[in-house]
């Protein structure tokens, strides 16, 4: 629940589109922890601690990722926002909204480690095989849910109309927040290769 660049996506996904748009956003989070916490189960994320390339690669490539997402929400601050009420003008924004929300979800290798680290520190030593089949529809679930109640948060008409008032700064705030998530992990790659190579 920790506000991030997920949150600011689905909240931004919500306002500017349609309850719909926001739903599908909360899909694709849904469907990024999914994919982490299967991850996380087939012990992959260990390969993650052993392979300090790949590591570093990773959290490269999700910061860039991230930071090219903040500049547009900067870049677009002052762009303003059409909202289609027209079913032909608005058709594949469902699929548009859970593809960015996916690809935002799963720029953070990090939400790997994390949900890694609380299996571990949650989990028996040999845990039953149906606890391990049902932890990755549970961390869907709960991606979901909470982004779920952000997308309805987010598409009501009051918060709509507080954003559009005020889009320019909420955007370039959003934008900075998100970009500097993206140079943090990128330095957090950096950092690690240096540690690397000096070790």
């Amino acid at each position: 629940m920790s506000p991030g660049p997920s949150f600011v996506v689905v909240s931004r996904i919500a306002v500017a589109g349609e309850r719909t748009d926001g739903l599908a956003a909360a899909i694709g989070m849904g469907i990024g922890g999914f994919i982490f916490a299967t991850i996380a189960v087939a012990g992959l994320t260990a390969l993650l601690v052993q392979v300090a390339w790949l590591d570093i690669f990773l959290r490269a490539a999700g910061g860039a990722y991230l930071l090219w997402i903040g500049i547009k929400i900067w870049r677009g601050a002052n762009e303003p926002i059409e909202i289609a009420n027209d079913a032909s003008a608005r058709a594949g924004s469902f699929w548009r909204a859970l593809r960015r929300a996916l690809l935002v979800q799963l720029a953070n290798p990090k939400t790997a480690i994390f949900y890694a680290s609380m299996f571990a520190a949650m989990l028996p030593a040999s845990p039953p095989l149906w606890m391990l089949f049902i932890l990755p529809p549970l961390l869907f679930l709960n991606e979901f849910v909470w982004y779920a109640v952000v997308a309805f948060a987010f598409s009501s008409s009051r918060p709509r109309a507080a954003y559009l008032d005020t889009k320019r700064w909420i955007d370039r705030a959003a934008g900075a927040v998100v970009g500097a998530l993206g140079l943090k992990l990128m330095w957090e790659g950096m950092a690690a290769a240096r540690r690397g190579i000096s070790g």
